[in-house]
């Protein structure tokens, strides 16, 4: 048998090996998830949003210390679940990044957070005896219960309220449990979902709710929906997430806003 020479040998390309590197759908997705949360009222200058890294459930992906409005592809780091930039180079970095490293750290099914700060939302944080209920069907996910986090019972009575280390970061995830979200008593709130697009749509209506829900009371009793309700209404309205995102999407690019 003749021996196969280098012109007739086959060639075996080597596949390219997987670098780690979140992909550049999952930046694209986050960079625009900031601008919408600025054009809808959401977050202003402060406040964020992140999304758990796709090729590696161990970190997650957080624009630098930066105005929401601002953010671009470049801005976006990469950080592991104790809230440490992955590289050594990082820029300078969000104080509060505690609430995104723990919530990711305590639940798996965890992907995105947002923390804000809502000023329709902040004020059922500061009164106890009014809850944030679901009062119609698009804040319907709200129908599982909104916890307040007290800081002073985690961080004592002289703390600056911010949740600037892990373990205000862990007290946080405790007390959000399983729910969606969680109010924080002269701070804002932090909504996570098992999708970023989701717990965007969540947060926009979540503040929508919270709107709503304190004109309803100077009017009268309100009737927020049932259990049943809101468990079958979450469903339907979170089928068409899409939908809104697509244009809240547009709305943000004609703002002129960098990618």
């Amino acid at each position: 048998m003749a021996k196969a020479t280098r012109s007739n040998q086959r060639k075996v390309s080597t596949p390219k090996r997987d670098t780690g590197a979140p992909s550049k759908d999952l930046i694209r997705d986050l960079v625009t998830a900031n601008h919408i949360l600025f054009q809808q009222g959401v977050l202003d200058g402060f406040g964020h949003v992140s999304v758990r890294h796709d090729k590696d459930p161990t970190k997650f992906l957080l624009a630098r210390n930066m105005a929401p409005a601002l953010v671009t592809a470049a801005d976006i780091l990469i950080f592991d679940l104790d809230g440490r930039p992955v590289s050594s180079k990082a820029p300078s970095v969000y104080l509060e990044r505690f609430i995104h490293s723990e919530a990711y750290k305590a639940r798996g099914d965890v992907q995105a957070v947002v923390h804000s700060h809502s000023k329709a939302v902040i004020p059922f944080g500061v009164v106890p005896e009014v809850s944030l209920q679901p009062i119609f069907h698009m804040g319907a996910f709200l129908g599982e219960g909104c916890p307040i986090f007290e800081i002073r019972d985690a961080g004592g009575p002289g703390c600056d309220l911010l949740i600037r280390s892990a373990e205000l970061g862990a007290s946080l995830a405790r007390d959000l449990g399983s729910h969606s979200a969680i109010l924080m008593r002269g701070h804002g709130a932090t909504i996570v979902a098992d999708a970023l697009k989701r717990a965007v749509f969540r947060s926009v209506y979540m503040q929508m709710n919270a709107e709503l829900q304190t004109t309803a009371l100077g009017l009268g009793r309100v009737n927020y929906l049932t259990t049943e309700e809101a468990r079958a209404a979450t469903a339907t309205v979170e089928g068409q997430i899409q939908r809104a995102w697509d244009m809240w999407e547009i709305m943000s690019r004609n703002l002129g806003f960098r990618k």
